[in-house]
């Protein structure tokens, strides 16, 4: 008699047998997400609690939103990967300093879009109280005329 041994790459403990469940997500997940999705609509389309059920897993295992932009973008989550060292201590030197002069570059324009703002508000507040000064001007000329 021959017995069915599971595959190197199954994610399970060595002599624990595999069930249909960890089967079908194993291969599931070597296909990628997008199974995962194929999978979930023709569970909607046979039998609908099957698809929801699904939808709810995917979810609960964060499996709809692994492979997301953050891989994609390597730059925008700098982190920790960011100041681990290389090895090389003259690459890790350029390293720190290159990171502390763009933290300062973007400190100074982090300050001068600030002042920016702080014009751009004195700016809207001077042609407010202009405006305001005009109207009592006006007003006060028409108050004049009257009695008058």
């Amino acid at each position: 008699m021959t017995s069915i041994t599971p595959t190197a790459t199954a994610p399970h403990a060595p002599g624990h047998p595999q069930g249909w469940f960890s089967r079908s997500e194993a291969w599931l997940d070597s296909k990628g997400k997008g199974a995962w999705i194929a999978a979930m609509v023709l569970g909607f389309v046979f039998f609908w609690p099957i698809g929801l059920a699904l939808l709810f897993y995917m979810i609960w295992s964060k499996r709809m939103f692994k492979k997301s932009c953050r891989n994609r973008k390597p730059w925008a989550h700098h982190g920790m990967h960011a100041m681990r060292s290389s090895g090389n201590s003259a690459f890790d030197a350029y390293k720190a300093d290159t990171l502390r002069r763009l933290e300062q570059e973007q400190d100074d324009f982090n300050a001068f879009l600030e002042r920016l703002r702080e014009a751009k508000d004195k700016a809207e507040f001077d042609q407010f109280m202009a405006q305001r000064a005009a109207a009592a001007a006006e007003e006060a000329s028409d108050g004049d005329e009257k009695t008058a």
